[in-house]
């Protein structure tokens, strides 16, 4: 019989405890590893290193023949997104859910009233939500307005960050404003501005494979769409989702893209072959 003082040697006992041990330090070390952040890494600068941080993926069929055809539809630059887009920070927090027109009309109440920092923050709150009704959810756009507002005071010197992440860290700001911002402020393509429209039409095209949210819809876009259409597809889009292809019953016959668009609602008898792209 082997002798118990053998290093080679354990008991049932010492076994199990062994065992219970390794157990135990285990299920620590996977708590352990459970509770450490997740690394995220975020796009700060994506326009310098977009390359980099987007992997690219395969064009879909006929895009280029899709948005030629969007163009020359919207070539007259007549939809609401042409004059009343958000063009300023402040034009963001109140635009999301809300049409231009109604976020061009509250800005327009917010710069007579006086649109600064000093006296946004000296307007209650009551005051300046009736200055930016009926824009969606005006209340909590309220809150941001204010709070944004604080911030910039507060952390940024009164200016505006210059980063998408900084931009991001304000109250009601998103990435989608956040890139439209860099874009228009700054001069800096840090990537696509996906709003509602550009969510929606990306799909119908067939640009995106089931993305659920608008971000998902944007990184789909920027791994494959070619960068030098990245500054243009968010108002081209817009514009076109508010005047064609619109949310409910959208304008397929009187659409250039009906006979190269996946979700075109015609019949292909209705298409006829001198229509084909």
């Amino acid at each position: 019989m082997a002798s118990t003082s053998s290093p080679y040697f354990q008991s049932e006992d010492s076994t199990k405890k062994s065992a219970a041990s390794r157990g135990a330090n285990s299920k620590s070390q996977n708590r352990k590893r459970r509770s450490q952040p997740v690394p995220i890494a975020y796009e700060e600068s994506v326009g310098e290193a977009a390359d980099e941080l987007v992997a690219a993926a395969p064009a879909p069929a006929k895009w280029e023949a899709q948005l030629a055809n969007i163009k020359l539809m919207r070539a007259d630059k007549s939809a609401p997104v042409d004059n009343m887009g958000c063009h300023t920070l402040a034009d963001g927090a109140a635009e999301p859910k809300t049409k231009d027109e109604v976020t061009a009309a509250a800005m327009a109440r917010l710069r007579r009233h006086g649109c600064t920092l000093d006296n946004i923050l000296a307007t209650d709150n009551a005051e300046l939500g009736r200055l930016i009704y009926p824009v969606g959810f005006w209340k909590k756009k309220v809150d941001y307005i204010k709070r944004a507002s604080q911030a910039l005071k507060d952390s940024h010197s009164g200016d505006i960050p210059d980063s998408v992440a900084g931009l991001c860290s304000l109250p009601g700001v998103g990435p989608k404003m956040a890139h439209i911002a860099m874009r228009c402020a700054w001069d800096r393509l840090t990537g696509i501005g996906v709003d509602t429209h550009v969510h929606r039409i990306a799909a119908r095209l067939g640009w995106t494979k089931k993305a659920k949210e608008p971000e998902d819809t944007r990184k789909q876009l920027e791994a494959w769409l070619p960068r030098e259409h990245w500054s243009e597809v968010n108002q081209l889009l817009v514009g076109f989702g508010q005047q064609l292809c619109t949310p409910v019953n959208p304008r397929c016959s009187d659409c250039l893209n009906k006979a190269v668009c996946p979700s075109a609602k015609l019949s292909k008898a209705k298409i006829s072959k001198s229509e084909t792209v």
